[in-house]
Parts: structure tokens; C-alpha cells; sequence
């Protein structure tokens, strides 16, 4: 298959490239850091930036161009924008959204009539326990993986009829840098304001949490991505990586004034 995947140059992202090529698909590895893909056997770097629906046109103009077909995208590319909504700026917010949810659905628009012509593709958007959970001061990371879980919802019923396949892959706990990242804009986003104790507090605790080793491989969502390229079948929905199914559960079975209870309860833990 030729494979496109967002997000290509660290992470998740990362280790589902090299796995894909390690299984002998075509890889076209896009981010906007290309030289982080160098020398990869297997991934050709393809410089992309989501916020641009010119950069979304030129980087699947290049794979189309080169192979003629792009037979799977995989929509891994995000970040997490953590803070109150009173206190992080709307500019921010527009970006969380540009970055997670409109670049993903630009990349969707950009390959469907080419998927249409061949009867065939895979769309693989990577989402979140956040589109399944809420927890403080995450409203607008929140938001915008609440959406991309219904926007591939949609994709999945709107795309069968064309013989292209949807999935969404929620990571829970997963090693990778975006604890820190979070917890950084979390502290910038509280700074000075009336949230700022139990903001700081949040950010040590995502600190704290991300570091340690409970938390899965990158690998686990990896793997997780292939399964749902590779599968002539596959599942709308692969929940992987530490806490993903008992959070879920927990979410769904437990009473709102009880959720919001432990939630409350984890966010105050002293680290």
C-alpha cells in the first residue's frame, strides 16, 4: 500500500512509519520537521503544515505525483493545548482547532476523490481518551478530540458505500513528549490569573505522571495503527495504551457527581 501519515517525525508518529515500511508498504512520512525523517528505509519525508490548506494541497500533490494513488492516510499529527477556557486566548484555541481537527479534515477532503476513483482506502484518524473523557483544564484538547470522534464517526457511515474504511485509534497513557508540552502550556495558560494554584498543581501532576514507566510504548498505538491499514475488516475503534479501557468504562458506568468527584480527587494529588 501507499501509506501517508501525519505527525511523522517523532512519537507515535514515528514508530507507526517505521512499522508500516518495516511491513513493506510505500511510507510518505509528513511534518514539518522533514529532517527528523532522513535515512529512514522506507519513509520519503514529505513537509507538511496543517494550519495551511496549501501545505495539505502540495504534500498529497507530491505523493499522487510520485505513486499515482495514496491507499491509506493515517491522521496522527496533534498537540495538546491544555487550560481553563477563561484564560487561554481565543488565538490559541482557533489554533488547537486548525491543528487537530481542520488540518485533519483538510487531509480527509484532499484524498477522498482519489479513494472514490479506486473503490478502496483507509482512513485511520488517531484521537484520544480526551474525546471520550473530559478532565480539568483540558477544554479546548477536549474539544477538539470530542470532534475528530464524531467527525470519523460520520466519515465511517458517509465513506462504506465507496469501499473506504474508517477507524480511530484512542491511546491512553503513552510515553512519548506530550505530557511535558501539555503541562508547559497548561502553566503559561494559568500564570497570574485565578487558576493558577490548581493549574500549577495539574502541571506537576502531568509531569510527574508522564515520567513514569506504567505508561506504554509508543509501539502500542503503533501496532494499533497497522492493524487498522492491514485489516480487510477493520474495527471502528481501537482503544490502546495504559488506562485507555478502564477510564472509558470508569467514564460511562459512574454517576457525573462521582466522575467529577474523582477526577477532582487526582488532581489534587500532592507530587
Amino acid at each position: 500500500m501507499i501509506v501517508l501519515i501525519t505527525g511523522a517525525s517523532s512519537g507515535i508518529g514515528l514508530s507507526a512509519a517505521k512499522r508500516l515500511a518495516s511491513q513493506g508498504h510505500k511510507v510518505y512520512g509528513a511534518a514539518r520537521r522533514v529532517e527528523l525523517m532522513e535515512g529512514i528505509p522506507g519513509v520519503v519525508p514529505v513537509r507538511l503544515d496543517l494550519t495551511s490548506e496549501a501545505s495539505v494541497a502540495e504534500a498529497v500533490k507530491f505523493v499522487l505525483q510520485a505513486e499515482g494513488r495514496i491507499d491509506a492516510l493515517v491522521n496522527n499529527a496533534g498537540y495538546g493545548s491544555l487550560g481553563p477556557v477563561e484564560t487561554v486566548p481565543m488565538e490559541e484555541a482557533r489554533r488547537q482547532m486548525d491543528v487537530n481537527l481542520f488540518g485533519l479534515a483538510a487531509m480527509v477532503k484532499a484524498v477522498l476523490p482519489l479513494m472514490r476513483e479506486q473503490g478502496f482506502g483507509r482512513i485511520v484518524n488517531v484521537s484520544s481518551i480526551a474525546g471520550r473523557v473530559v478532565m480539568p483544564m483540558c477544554a479546548w484538547y477536549n474539544v477538539s478530540k470530542y470532534s475528530v470522534e464524531a467527525l470519523s464517526d460520520n466519515l465511517r457511515m458517509d465513506l462504506r458505500r465507496f469501499g473506504i474504511r474508517v477507524s480511530l485509534i484512542e491511546p491512553g497513557g503513552i510515553r512519548t513528549p506530550w505530557g511535558d508540552i501539555a503541562a508547559t502550556h497548561l502553566e503559561d495558560s494559568v500564570r497570574d490569573t485565578a487558576y493558577e494554584e490548581a493549574g500549577l498543581r495539574e502541571a506537576r501532576v502531568l509531569r510527574k505522571g508522564y515520567s513514569m514507566r506504567v505508561l506504554s510504548s509508543p509501539e502500542v498505538v503503533a501496532r494499533a495503527i497497522c492493524r487498522a491499514v492491514n485489516s480487510r475488516h477493520p474495527r471502528a475503534r481501537y482503544r490502546v495504551g495504559a488506562g485507555s479501557r478502564l477510564i472509558i468504562t470508569l467514564h460511562t458506568l459512574l454517576p457525573t457527581r462521582w466522575w467529577d468527584s474523582l477526577c477532582r480527587s487526582f488532581m489534587s494529588l500532592k507530587v
